[in-house]
């Protein structure tokens, strides 16, 4: 069973091949949107495991390396990162979220539940 971003990348990808404008394109992929308000299934609902995700990044990251943006995903927390990088010297520019603030977000994570009095 495919997650709802592959099949949404899938659908992409399919209308880049059928030679539709770039505006015919997003005109397609916003009616294959859910309507504002709507339900979502079960599937769609569910937060996507690191291991799903890798492929699609590595396909994004296939066409995105020549316009200097690359995606990643943390292997500590599997978040996804995304870096701006100079295609010249291959230094990076901007990373988001940085480096710090993943350190944060870990420390956090490890100090969940110490925080919580044992006296009311």
């Amino acid at each position: 069973m495919n997650s709802p971003n592959i099949d949404a990348i899938n659908r992409i990808q399919t209308l880049q091949l059928n030679g539709l404008t770039p505006r015919e394109r997003l005109d397609e992929a916003l009616e294959a949107l859910p309507s504002p308000g709507s339900q979502l299934s079960e599937a769609q609902q569910a937060t996507p495991t690191a291991g799903e995700l890798v492929e699609p990044i590595q396909r994004i990251n296939d066409v995105m390396r020549e316009r200097g943006i690359e995606f990643d995903i943390s292997e500590d927390s599997s978040r996804v990162i995304t870096r701006v990088i100079d295609r010249d010297s291959g230094d990076v520019i901007r990373q988001i979220p940085a480096e710090e603030v993943l350190r944060i977000a870990e420390q956090l994570q490890d100090m969940r539940g110490q925080f919580v009095s044992l006296e009311a």
